[in-house]
């Protein structure tokens, strides 16, 4: 059974970079024909996909992000990363990582992290 997990910092400051890891269990899907991808839900907003790294290290961004985001991945670890530069409080929300068979992944399609909260303030 795959299973993914998000960590890292649950408070970030305002300008500040967020970093955010997905460790993925049970399958080795960094290294196959998946997308990885992050997805983040602001409170009282739906969600949103942000970006996704193919297996061949092809990267899609959201057009919205693509000047601050950086998707990476390490198949040695079995985890790939988000880094998202000079945060705002408007980029507090949970945020999920997922791996399926497309880079823009319904929700439930693929598998998916728990989702880890994420506030900017200072």
């Amino acid at each position: 059974q795959v299973q993914l997990q998000e960590s890292g910092p649950g408070l970030v400051k305002p300008s500040q970079t967020l970093s955010l890891t997905c460790t993925v269990s049970g399958g080795s899907i960094t290294a196959n024909s998946y997308y990885l991808s992050w997805i983040r839900q602001p409170p009282g907003k739906g969600r949103q996909w942000m970006g996704a790294i193919g297996y061949t290290d092809n990267t899609y961004y959201s057009p919205s992000l693509k000047s601050r985001i950086s998707i990476s991945r390490d198949t040695s670890k079995n985890q790939f990363t988000l880094q998202l530069t000079s945060v705002t409080p408007e980029d507090t929300a949970v945020y999920y990582c997922a791996g399926a068979r497309t880079n823009v992944p319904a929700w439930g399609q693929g598998y998916w992290g728990q989702g880890t909260q994420v506030t900017v303030s200072s």
